[in-house]
């Protein structure tokens, strides 16, 4: 039997053995730590991490746009892979990563190599309201919605929300900022909080995780707000690009074919959003 198949019946049957099971393994990293990377600065987290090989493409990407901005946001910043990249090349950052399993580790990952006074970190979920939230599953795959992946819905927890606006409202005008968003499906909602952000100028540059039919909760096919999502930088004046070595434009018309089809052609789940007309420059410096 695949492991898989037993994965999905385990939860289905046995929910707390693997809510059980989850804790365990997010927690793994909590009295490991950081060692010399690869990168040449110390790190906890997953091998891929360490090593280099955590999503290629997408780290060779920032690598080249680092250089061209003045600080980098990361939400859902998980135990700080892209921030210390960032951190690293000299960069300010401001990072949001609500889980406290994360948190502990991004925290270590910044206090081990002296950036502390490089680094804003908020213990924060942010979206469109400001409040309490519930939050689903753990580690990675921490998602704001019910039945994101599989997740439990036992497995959960309260966390503080806010918006992208109310945190930082104008301080950021004027500076070119970079913004790695990776939130499991709660991107719109993020976005619809991010209003004054989408506007500011220059307008920063955005590397942004959108599952099309990946991960959806039970009985969803593809993504009920992929074009809302696409839409809220359309109407702001952005270009949507394949954030890999393809570092192709991705159209209206494509977005609507993957939704009447069902069928997935955009062959990543992460997309970069620019300012139209930079594309020509930032695609010189992306590897393609």
């Amino acid at each position: 039997m695949k492991r898989s198949v037993i994965r999905e019946l385990v939860q289905i049957y046995f929910p707390r053995l693997a809510i059980f099971y989850r804790t365990i393994r997010d927690r793994r990293y909590l009295k490991i730590e950081p060692i010399i990377t690869r990168m040449g600065y110390k790190f906890v987290g997953n091998a891929a991490m360490q090593n280099g090989y955590f999503e290629i493409e997408e780290t060779k990407l920032v690598q080249k746009i680092l250089p061209h901005v003045d600080i980098v946001l990361n939400v859902g910043a998980n135990v700080g892979y892209y921030c210390c990249m960032a951190l690293s090349s000299g960069k300010h950052v401001i990072a949001f990563e609500p889980m406290p399993d994360n948190l502990h580790c991004l925290l270590k990952n910044i206090k081990s190599n002296n950036w502390d006074n490089m680094a804003e970190v908020f213990p924060l979920a942010l979206s469109n309201k400001v409040g309490i939230v519930e939050i689903f599953g753990g580690g990675t795959g921490a998602s704001l919605i019910k039945g994101w992946s599989g997740i439990p819905e036992q497995h959960i927890a309260l966390v503080p929300c806010s918006t992208l606006d109310t945190v930082i409202g104008s301080r950021l005008d004027g500076k070119k900022c970079f913004v790695l968003v990776d939130i499991e499906g709660a991107e719109k909602f993020f976005l619809e909080g991010s209003k004054s952000f989408l506007v500011m100028e220059p307008k920063p540059i955005w590397i942004v995780e959108i599952s099309i039919t990946e991960h959806q909760p039970k009985g969803v096919a593809i993504n009920p707000n992929l074009l809302s999502t696409f839409e809220l930088f359309w109407d702001k004046g952005y270009e949507s690009w394949t954030a890999n070595d393809e570092f192709r434009e991705v159209c209206r018309d494509e977005i609507l074919s993957a939704i009447d089809s069902g069928i997935d052609t955009l062959k990543t789940h992460n997309f970069i959003f620019i300012e139209k007309g930079m594309a020509t420059q930032l695609g010189q410096a992306a590897p393609i």
